[in-house]
């Protein structure tokens, strides 16, 4: 698994509401882009999988490694977007977890 920054040649601009410009610049082999805002300024981060999680995670996404990264992404105060732009939000990982009947123990 790889984190690294995306790269770009235009300024950064404050986040946006609606989906970013740079997740379209992504490379070919990043499922999920980490779309932060670090101290004013917009943070883009690829994240990247090893050959055999990424095939895993790009037929099932719901699985647990794929989860943890984006879970990660979202406690540092990030959003996560697929490749293709599309937002991964609390909705959709409640439906990967009816998917996969996950259940959750907390220890009190």
């Amino acid at each position: 698994m790889v984190r690294r920054p995306l790269e770009s040649k235009e300024p950064s601009a404050p986040p946006v509401t609606g989906v970013p410009t740079m997740v379209a610049k992504a490379p070919p082999n990043a499922l999920y882009v980490c779309v932060a805002d670090v101290a004013g300024q917009r943070k883009e981060t690829v994240i990247e999988f090893a050959p055999n999680v990424l095939s895993l995670c790009q037929r099932h996404p719901e699985m647990g490694p794929c989860q943890y990264e984006r879970d990660l992404c979202r406690k540092n105060g990030g959003r996560v977007f697929t490749a293709d732009g599309r937002e991964i939000t609390r909705a959709v990982e409640d439906e990967y977890d009816r998917k996969v009947m996950r259940v959750r123990f907390r220890a009190n």
